[in-house]
């Protein structure tokens, strides 16, 4: 594992809200633990390596305020259905990023329409409506991460 690797882990692993991961091979271990804290990282690797870990484990702090920046309170939202995401993963509005958004502000969705993807370990899980309705507002920005039943849709019922 290059240092490359141990970084995309180090990120991943803090959007994700997973509490710890270990990995294991022939000549190296790691161990990352998270706590809603920044990200510990201990590992025993050759001592060519070595030195280049500690400075990664700081690129992962600014992860903390988009999370918060998601989530942000909607006025009197009494009257309308919220869609919430069913797993931790990555969000994103559309299959790729030259395609259209599955849903925008103001389009009416069925039951069973797709409306976003949540990738979550190199698999797209398309996420499809609970509700018929009109969608109100979008609550997650594209290509940000989410967790276990986060809010994603504020859908007015028909």
């Amino acid at each position: 594992m290059d240092i490359k690797q141990i970084q995309e882990l180090i990120k991943f692993v803090s959007r994700s809200g997973v509490n710890e991961v270990a990995i294991e091979q022939e000549n190296f271990k790691i161990t990352i633990k998270t706590n809603q804290a920044p990200t510990i990282v201990q590992a025993t690797v050759p001592a060519q390596i070595a030195p280049a870990i500690a400075p990664s484990a700081a690129a992962p702090l600014p992860v903390a305020p988009t999370e918060i920046k998601g989530s942000a309170p909607v006025d009197d939202t009494s009257k309308y259905v919220t869609i919430k995401s069913p797993m931790i993963g990555t969000f994103y509005r559309s299959a790729s990023p030259d395609k259209p958004f599955f849903v925008n502000v103001g389009d009416e969705v069925s039951v069973g329409k797709v409306i976003c993807i949540i990738e979550a370990m190199k698999l797209f899980n398309e996420i499809e409506s609970e509700v018929s309705g009109r969608i109100v507002k979008v609550l997650v920005d594209n290509a940000s991460p989410v967790e276990y039943d986060q809010p994603l849709f504020l859908v007015e019922p028909i």
